[in-house]
């Protein structure tokens, strides 16, 4: 896939080496490691020649008289007019008469064990060092991002994907990850392993270097020219990719709709499309792409002949030494491997990079605003009093304007209005989802702003429209308010709490109708309940941390007619001694409500109890009316 670009990768990369600056001894460590490991491996083929010279000088002056000395016997030699093995026998070691010296060739073998050895150690020590560079990092980054997400603003949440999110703090942190641990070490290795093995080729032999050196820019053409044909499949591949995925996705997800419609034959044909499409690019991106290395070794190849070709030539001069020659084809191979490498982390190191990128955006996205230092409110009656509260999601579109509005302690508020009036937006108000840019809401007097959003959250139970329940017991769920420990153990004074709790919102003969009781495990947010079900057990959570202030947004509305009469009267006695807000679009379960109040636009319209507001025929009356005395057709 296409490496996502950073849009400022200098800036991003010095801010990931700020990142990792505590462990700069470290780092130095493994560089320092990383240069020794280079150096040994360069000098391992330079050894091996000198063991194949060995072997080499030995052979050939082993027939010569014995008795005089390596220079002498050269000079007989070139007086006898073999010039050309003079200056063959000139390049190695050898002495006149007698074989191969063992004991030199077991030394020079024992010399290049060791420094392969070693080389290999050391490597082994920078990665290692590396490792735990790297994921020292990544540690401190999950953990930097963990913190960060407690203290975002719900406005973010509510502005961003849930999946970006997530993408962000698993798959961008994975991936930058992943990517710092092949090339940190990988990339200094690969540079000075470049540098050192065009070091010794110049040593060895200036021509051969720069005939090696050709193939260099035109490897370089043939990967760019591939690449530029082979860059857009790719993409396609991906898009197409995604176009399959994306429809299999809806076509699982609404199997049952599918098939109730007949859908089934025209499904099939829009996948063997999409299908043939993603084969067709696949195959031509993975073609070409594919080329590149055969075309790299054809030129690997060439240079490979034109250097042994050369080389012989001048071994046979008496230029060059047959080990310098077997030396020097050793560093061709190692020459361009590192180069590859470089280019195929560049790549590995931009998309890491860009993953970076985004975790930053994360961690510098506008928090909400620290609490202030207070004392914790204790005591708390429930009186909630909006003051000329006025709020707006978006500057140039205001919601609500000048809303004031008193809950007395005990009392149930139910609030009604239609679709995008402002009905959640007051009870997130309360909660301090959300902070007000007008007047004030206060708890007892105190005013909202003052205390801390947990004490605050603290005196309020809420149950929202949509159950949430975690993985876990069905106790472990309904006694998270209670919950202490991250092990979620319940204790037994917790379970006594929850038992009353959920016998007084009969969840208590849904629950004991499982096989294991409160023991039961939900998994993947309880889908193995009901809708309804699920909705009880939030309904006994909230109730089980007996807060003073209840916000119940929809609570009933997945609930059964025959349940949510029972849950009603739950309800009823035990919002006494609270003060309730009551979310509510079906009218007939907020009849008994205290206050009723009834919001447009971000405004009260009206406010009273049911039989006055029925008896106004205003904007209550007319909603009312039109759920339950519609004209029969």
């Amino acid at each position: 896939m296409p490496a996502e670009k950073p849009l400022d990768m200098r800036g991003t990369v010095g801010r990931l080496i700020g990142d990792m600056r505590e462990h700069r001894l470290a780092l130095l460590v493994s560089i320092v490691l990383g240069i020794g490991s280079v150096v040994l491996v360069v000098l391992g083929p330079k050894l091996l020649g000198n063991a194949t010279n060995l072997v080499f000088g030995a052979v050939l002056g082993r027939d010569l008289p014995a008795g005089v000395s390596r220079e002498e016997t050269i000079e007989a030699l070139r007086a006898a007019g073999e010039t050309t093995r003079a200056d063959m026998l000139a390049q190695v070691p050898f002495t006149p008469g007698e074989g191969l010296d063992t004991q030199a060739l077991m030394t020079t073998l024992a010399w290049v064990l060791a420094v392969y050895v070693g080389s290999s150690l050391l490597s082994w020590l920078q990665s290692r060092i590396i490792a735990i560079v790297v994921q020292q990092t990544m540690y401190r980054l999950r953990r930097d991002v963990s913190a960060k997400l407690g203290r975002l603003p719900l406005s973010y949440f509510d502005s961003t994907s849930r999946g970006d999110v997530l993408s962000r703090v698993t798959n961008d942190i994975d991936n930058l990850s992943q990517s710092l641990s092949q090339t940190l070490a990988q990339l200094v290795t690969s540079v000075f392993t470049v540098v050192g093995v065009l070091f010794m080729m110049f040593l060895i032999s200036p021509v051969l270097a720069a005939v090696a050196l050709v193939a260099v820019p035109l490897s370089a053409v043939v990967t760019a020219m591939i690449a530029k044909r082979s860059q857009p499949q790719f993409i396609k591949q991906w898009r197409t990719t995604g176009d399959l995925n994306g429809h299999i996705e809806e076509m699982y997800t609404g199997h049952a709709l599918v098939k109730a419609y007949g859908q089934s034959a025209s499904a099939q044909e829009t996948f063997d499309r999409r299908n043939e499409d993603l084969y067709g690019s696949s195959f031509r991106a993975q073609f070409i792409s594919g080329t590149i290395q055969p075309a790299m070794g054809i030129i690997g190849n060439l240079t490979y002949v034109v250097i042994a070709v050369l080389g012989g030539l001048r071994v046979a001069s008496g230029t060059m030494s047959l080990g310098d020659v077997q030396a020097f084809i050793q560093y061709s191979r190692q020459f361009t491997q590192p180069i590859t490498q470089i280019a195929s982390m560049m790549n590995m190191l931009q998309s890491g990079t860009a993953s970076a990128e985004r975790v930053y955006a994360l961690l510098d996205a506008a928090e909400q605003e620290p609490d202030p230092v207070a004392e914790a409110v204790t005591d708390v009656r429930g009186r909630v009093e909006f003051d000329d509260v006025s709020f707006s999601y978006e500057a140039d579109r205001p919601l609500i304007e000048h809303l004031s509005l008193v809950a007395e302690p005990g009392q149930t508020v139910a609030i009604v209005g239609p679709t995008g009036a402002g009905k959640t937006t007051l009870v997130n108000l309360i909660m301090r989802f959300y902070e007000i840019q007008g007047g004030t809401i206060s708890l007892d007097g105190v005013d909202t702003s003052a205390m801390t959003r947990e004490d605050l959250r603290s005196k309020i139970g809420m149950v929202l429209q949509d159950a949430w329940l975690f993985e876990g017991t069905i106790a472990q769920n309904i006694c998270y308010p209670l919950q202490t420990s991250a092990t979620g153990e319940v204790t037994p004074q917790m379970r006594e709490q929850m038992l009353r709790a959920a016998e007084a919102t009969h969840v208590d003969a849904i629950v004991r109708s499982l096989p294991q009781g409160y023991d039961t495990v939900l998994s993947d947010e309880g889908t193995s309940l009901s809708q309804g079900e699920r909705q009880l057990l939030t309904i006994a959570r909230a109730f089980v941390a007996d807060p003073p202030i209840l916000i119940l947004d929809e609570a009933t509305s997945s609930v059964d007619t025959r349940t949510e009469v029972l849950v009603q009267k739950a309800m009823n006695a035990l919002r006494e001694g609270r003060t309730s807000f009551v979310i509510a679009h079906r009218l007939s379960t907020i009849t008994g409500a205290d206050v009723i109040v009834v919001m447009e636009e971000g405004r009260i319209v009206e406010q009273g109890s049911h039989t006055a507001l029925l008896e106004a025929g205003g904007a209550y009356a007319r909603l009312y009316e039109s759920q339950f005395a519609a004209p029969a057709v």
